[in-house]
Order: C-alpha cells, then sequence, then structure tokens
C-alpha cells in the first residue's frame, strides 16, 4: 500500500510540474522546435534509396543498411547562385505552384537541384556537382527528360532545353511575356485546380506537351503596397465569380525545336477549364476538360500528329464534379488508374483510352482519399481510402481487376504515406489524437523496416496536454456529425464555461479528424478555461459527395445550421454557459463567423472573423461556380449569401482581421462588410496586417493570436449580468 501511495504521488508531481498552455509557453516552444530534422524523402526509381535534405547537407538514406550517409553539402551550391535582378513589381504567384527542388534521373545515377532560380547536377555517386546555369534571369521549374540525357526549364515564360553532355540551350518559344505564359501557370488554376505545372515529357524524349497560358483578358486587382513614402501599384491577375479566366492553349514541340503543334480545346477563357493534361504514351496526349461550372467532364486523348481530339469518357454531375489527383497511366498506354464520385463516393477505376465504361476497383460507402502507387509487375494499386472510418485514412491495396483488396496499415489514425516508384517500400508518417507523428519506412506489406523519424513529445512532456475528445450525434435530418472537443484545465461538470468554436465549414476540408492536433493555440483557451470545439458541417469533405452537394447554389446556409445543431448539442451536455459562446474561424471559416454571427444571433456572443469573404461575387471563378453557379445564373444563390447587405443583424461583439494585399480573400471582402457596418451604426474591432499572402506569419501571427485572446477574454469573460438567454 505504501508503495502504491508512492508511486501516486510521484505521478502527481510529475504531472505538477508541467507548465500550462499560455502565449508565453507557446511561443517558447515554437521557438525550440528542433532544428535540422530529415526532411521528405525523395525517392530513387529502384526503390532502394532515397534523398532527403538535412540542414545544408544533403544525405542518401539505403534501405538495406537502414541508415543514412552525407552524399554532398548544398551550401556551396546555394552560396553560387546568380542572384536575379530585383523584379520592377511584386509578381503574384500561388502557393501551390509545384517545383520539386530534388529530382532523380530515370537510371537512379544522378540528381537534379534547383535552388532560388538555378539548377545544378549532382552526382548520385559520389556527390560530385556541377552548376548548370547562372545567369540573370532565374530558371523555373526544371524537368530531367525521361532518358536522361537533357533538362527542360522556364525562363521569362519561355520553354528551354539543354543538353547535358555539352551544356548547349534550344530555346522551344519565343513569344513568352507576363501575358502570354509559355508551360507556366496563371495565379487561379493552381489555386482551385491544383495544376502546379503547365509542362510534361514525353516518355520517349523526343517532345514536350505544354499549356500556354493567355492572362491578358484576365482582369487586374489592384494591390498596393501602402508601407512606403508613397504607394506601389502591384496589380494581380484575379478572375472573379463570371469573369473571364485565362485563354489556356495545348501544345506539343519537339524538344530538339521547331513549330508547336496546337491541339484543339475550345474556348478556355468563358466556357471550359482544362483541369489536367500530359502524356498517355509516346504518341498520345491527354487533357481533362470540364465546363466552366464544372458539372460536365471529358477526357480527350489526341493521336499523334492530329489536333482534334477523341473523347474517350465522359462524366456528369448535377452539382459538380471533383478532379482529385492525375490519372496514372500504365506503361502500354492503353489503360489509365484514376478516381471517380460517379457511385456518390469517390473510388478506384481502370479507364481505358480507347473509351467505354470503366472498371471499378473499389466500392463501399466509403471515400478513396488518394493514389499513392500502382505497381503493374504485381498488378497491384495501392490507395489511402476512409473505409475503417471517415475520421482515419489507412492504406490500402487492391489488384487491377479488383480482386485481393488488403488493408496495409495498422493503428487507428492517420498515416500519410510516400511510396517509392517501385511499390516496394513506402515511408508511413502515422498519428492519432493522442500521438504525434512518427515516420517508420515500411516494406510494401506494410512490416517495418526502421524508425525514420520519431515522433516529437517535447510538447507532452513539458506541458499539460489537455486531450482532444471526438464527440458523434446525430442532427435532426438525421445525418451523423463528428466534433472534436477539448474539456478546460480542472474541468468540473458543475460549472459553466464558455467556448471558443473554431470553424471552417468549407468545401473540400475535413477539420475532424483522428489525427494528432498539435499544441498549438486550442490549448491556450482550453486553459484559460474554455470548451474547445470544432464540427464538421454538411459541405466538408471524406464523408462522400452526398455529404458534401447540400450546399449547393446556396453557400453558408446549410453551413450555419448545421454549426448551429453542434453547439446546441454542446450545450445540452450541461457544462456550457449558452450565454457565452464565441466563433471564431479563417478564410471560409471567416465567412462562416459573421454568418454566425449574423444569422445565429440569438446564440453567438462574439466572432473573430479572419480574412473572411463576405461576398461571393468578390471570389475566383473556378472555386466560386463550382458551387455556387454563375453569378447571371443564380443571382437570387449570390445576394443571399452575401453579408454585407445583413449588417444590421449583428448582436454580438466582432473582431475581423485581414492582410491589406490577400492574394486569396480580396481585401475588398472586408472594407464592403465595415463599410456596410458602420452605415448600420454597428460597432466593431479591426485588426489589419500588410502581408501579400492569404494566412499572417512571423511576428506579425503571434501578434494576432494576442489580439484574439484579449478579445474573448473581454467579450466572454465574466458573463454580462441578465442577458444569458435560454
Amino acid at each position: 500500500m505504501r508503495k502504491l501511495l508512492l508511486i501516486a504521488l510521484l505521478a502527481f508531481q510529475v504531472s505538477a510540474q508541467k507548465k500550462p498552455a499560455t502565449l508565453e509557453t507557446l511561443n517558447d516552444y515554437r521557438g525550440g522546435t528542433p532544428r535540422g530534422l530529415p526532411g521528405e524523402p525523395v525517392w530513387a526509381p529502384d526503390g532502394k534509396t532515397f534523398l532527403f535534405r538535412q540542414r545544408s547537407e544533403l544525405r542518401l538514406y539505403e534501405l538495406a543498411k537502414k541508415q543514412a550517409r552525407d552524399l554532398a553539402d548544398l551550401a556551396p551550391l546555394d552560396a553560387s547562385v546568380a542572384t536575379p535582378p530585383s523584379a520592377e513589381r511584386y509578381e503574384w504567384e500561388n502557393r501551390r505552384v509545384d517545383e520539386a527542388s530534388l529530382q532523380w534521373d530515370a537510371a537512379g545515377k544522378q540528381v537534379l537541384y534547383f535552388s532560388d532560380g538555378d539548377i545544378f547536377l549532382i552526382d548520385a555517386a559520389d556527390g560530385r556537382w556541377k552548376q548548370l546555369t547562372k545567369t540573370a534571369s532565374a530558371e523555373r521549374d526544371p524537368k530531367f527528360s525521361p532518358d536522361g540525357k537533357r533538362i527542360s526549364f522556364r525562363r521569362n515564360w519561355d520553354l528551354y532545353v539543354m543538353n547535358l553532355a555539352d551544356g548547349a540551350e534550344t530555346r522551344l518559344t519565343a513569344n513568352g511575356s507576363d501575358t502570354l505564359r509559355n508551360g507556366g501557370v496563371d495565379w487561379v488554376y493552381p489555386e482551385e485546380l491544383s495544376l502546379g505545372t503547365a509542362y510534361w515529357w514525353s516518355p520517349d524524349s523526343k517532345s514536350i506537351a505544354y499549356l500556354q497560358f493567355d492572362v491578358s483578358q484576365e482582369p487586374l486587382y489592384p494591390h498596393e503596397d501602402l508601407r512606403g513614402t508613397r504607394p506601389v501599384y502591384e496589380p494581380q491577375r484575379y478572375p472573379k465569380a463570371g469573369e473571364n479566366n485565362p485563354q489556356v492553349r495545348l501544345g506539343v514541340v519537339p524538344a530538339s525545336g521547331g513549330v508547336t503543334r496546337w491541339l484543339e480545346l475550345g474556348d478556355t477563357a468563358r466556357t471550359s477549364l482544362i483541369a489536367r493534361a500530359g502524356w498517355a504514351d509516346a504518341a498520345h496526349v491527354y487533357a481533362v476538360r470540364t465546363n466552366r461550372v464544372q458539372n460536365q467532364m471529358e477526357i480527350l486523348v489526341f493521336d499523334d500528329a492530329s489536333t482534334v481530339p477523341r473523347v474517350v469518357y465522359q462524366e456528369k454531375d448535377p452539382f459538380w464534379i471533383n478532379i482529385e489527383g492525375d490519372p496514372v497511366f500504365l506503361r502500354n498506354g492503353k489503360r489509365f488508374v484514376w478516381t471517380s464520385e460517379r457511385d456518390g463516393f469517390r473510388h478506384l477505376y481502370v479507364f481505358s483510352a480507347g473509351g467505354g465504361d470503366p472498371k471499378q476497383l473499389t466500392k463501399g460507402a466509403w471515400v478513396v482519399s488518394d493514389i499513392v502507387g500502382v505497381d503493374e509487375h504485381a498488378r497491384r494499386v495501392y490507395f489511402r481510402s476512409t473505409e475503417d472510418s471517415p475520421l482515419e485514412r489507412q492504406l490500402y491495396s487492391v489488384k487491377l481487376d479488383g480482386t485481393d483488396k488488403r488493408r496495409v496499415t495498422r493503428g487507428a489514425g492517420t498515416h500519410r504515406v510516400s511510396m517509392a516508384p517501385s511499390c516496394n517500400a513506402f515511408l508511413d508518417v502515422y498519428s492519432n489524437l493522442s500521438s504525434p507523428p512518427e515516420a517508420t519506412l515500411r516494406t510494401a506489406a506494410g512490416d517495418p523496416i526502421a524508425v525514420y523519424r520519431a515522433a516529437d513529445r517535447r510538447a507532452q512532456e513539458q506541458f499539460e496536454v489537455l486531450p482532444t475528445e471526438i464527440v458523434t450525434f446525430q442532427g435532426r435530418s438525421g445525418v451523423v456529425f463528428y466534433a472534436t472537443m477539448i474539456k478546460p484545465a480542472g474541468f468540473d461538470p458543475a460549472k459553466k464555461y464558455p467556448v471558443f468554436v473554431n470553424v471552417y465549414g468549407g468545401p473540400h476540408a475535413q477539420a475532424v479528424r483522428n489525427a494528432w492536433p498539435g499544441f498549438g493555440i486550442d490549448q491556450v483557451y482550453a486553459h484559460k478555461g474554455y470548451v474547445v470545439w470544432q464540427m464538421d458541417n454538411r459541405g466538408t469533405a471524406g464523408r462522400g459527395h452526398g455529404f458534401e452537394t447540400p450546399v449547393f447554389r446556396k453557400l453558408g446556409a446549410v453551413e450555419a445550421a448545421d454549426q448551429r445543431e453542434g453547439i446546441e448539442h454542446l450545450i445540452a451536455m450541461g457544462f456550457v454557459d449558452p450565454a457565452r459562446i464565441g466563433v471564431n474561424g479563417w478564410s471560409y471559416g471567416g465567412f462562416m463567423t459573421l454568418n454566425l454571427l449574423l444569422n445565429a444571433n440569438d446564440l453567438v456572443r462574439a466572432g473573430f472573423a479572419g480574412a473572411p469573404v463576405t461576398d461571393w461575387r468578390n471570389y475566383d471563378s473556378i472555386y466560386t461556380e463550382r458551387y455556387m453557379g454563375l453569378p447571371t445564373e443564380n443571382e437570387e444563390g449570390y445576394t443571399a449569401s452575401a453579408l454585407p447587405a445583413q449588417a444590421g443583424k449583428l448582436r454580438g461583439r466582432l473582431m475581423i482581421a485581414h492582410n491589406i494585399e490577400d492574394d486569396n480573400v480580396l481585401f475588398q471582402n472586408t472594407l464592403q462588410m465595415i463599410s456596410a457596418l458602420e452605415a448600420a451604426g454597428k460597432q466593431f474591432e479591426l485588426a489589419l496586417y500588410p502581408q501579400k499572402t492569404h494566412q499572417v506569419s512571423g511576428a506579425a501571427a503571434r501578434q494576432l493570436e494576442a489580439a484574439m485572446l484579449d478579445f474573448f477574454e473581454r467579450s466572454l469573460k465574466p458573463a454580462i449580468p441578465g442577458e444569458g438567454r435560454q
């Protein structure tokens, strides 16, 4: 008995020594984040080794030896980069532009390294290197040719090819400009279609297919940098709902130089979009085209020397079509593996490049989230899915004929997977709500090889990390909802606590997952005495197309109703003060925060709206039209969802934060909202930031967190006498 008491006392002392989460301790924790952790793997083609960067070192991990060795010091390469002259004005580039800094050649003997506009070649055996470019203009998006004899890149919106044997350059296009972009994307395509690159080598290394973006008819949004003595005009090409998209052309040019063969795609500025493109095989280019509002999709194949496409697959949807990932063509080019939601849930299919109905490989009331590898030799597809739970991501495999489906990963939670091209091994980054991510190398069967990156348990060791719980409840419509909840430090079920609601709520995102939530601002609020709550309403991802589509043509209405049900369910648990409900969110979450303050004003006491969309006529074309249709065809929906006209409904306390040069949710949204609030005689608080991004980062983010915490402390503590709600 004495021993048990001693153990209990020691456990209590250890717990008592852990620090609470405050803004100060959180910032100290962030500042103490370990430096020089091994980076993400870049797999060699044979899957036996991979590269990664650790500090300035390029390292090579050998699976057979279960260890890494230094290959090259990248500091001298980085130091030898030619600094291009400063641009005349700020160049707006989307955050989802995808340019690999490290690439293997197909033989696994050479490595292409891309650093700040210059390109280097590194010998994979001994680490010797040479600089391939050092020009006044930055080279962009370099790629090996499949035979490893040449590289391609973009310079000043034109495409070039270089022979590695002698360094000779061939310019493939000659008319590039800021408004005519050969092999380079605009802003909206990568943001909303995840098209991160705009050119592709043919498998035989003889040709390059590329997209040309003519952005001259895209409207300019007049950003200005106001930090200096005089404003600096920094316009951004940004098409809003109903406005011109870029005119996109798909062409094929010989890698040795010559005339581009342009392929027929139609009017992409006004009537259609090109969501994907590339090579089916050495003789056939493919493209995925949708109509403008994205409820019709065609997969097109262009035969060698032809400019007119064959339609090999068509899909229609009464709402919209979500396009995820890229088609994976098999080696003969006659079939490809891709996903579709044609039966209501995203599943795997094998399509024929010759046309006809695809063969379905997986089926059920669950979602294939992504394809991570195709092993043609073993005739297996590796994919992640929600089959075990909509809150999890597990790795599975299935044969190309749809038989022998197997679960590969174990452990309830979320598995992020980086699979070797040969599909013989993968890196499994696994976490759940109570365990931080740990990266383990595994065989294709899921057996462990070695721990690559141990879990960072500093937060659990140093701080009192309050547990995140999953809450499940059924809404009035019969829909089952999932939420997360963190109860306050020292929780007493007999007390009534204020609530800090996190909300996003928009399409194409899922917030509630069985994954490590990190050690962040939510813990600070819980230690300050708040119940922290977040739920996924209808319209969010991970539950199938039918769970998303109730928001069609009326963004905000269904989401607000569901969020209200969630808050009411929380109140019914008995430990929440219904007079002290606060909501916060960023981007779509900012829209939802304002929406709830205005349309659930009997329930929500205070809201912090970050970078909110306030009128969908202000948001970009591809995203908005997918869900709302064109403004001319859904005037009622656009009007009903616009928030400035509802400013007079505000009863609670409001704070808005926004970057003045936000490139995603334009500051115009906030300006229109505060103008309407002022006209309605409503009081609010405003925090403005000068960064040229959608998020606030660095020291400004720390200031923002402090301002938000102060706002909720003033607004929700203590309860306001006489204003409680039943």
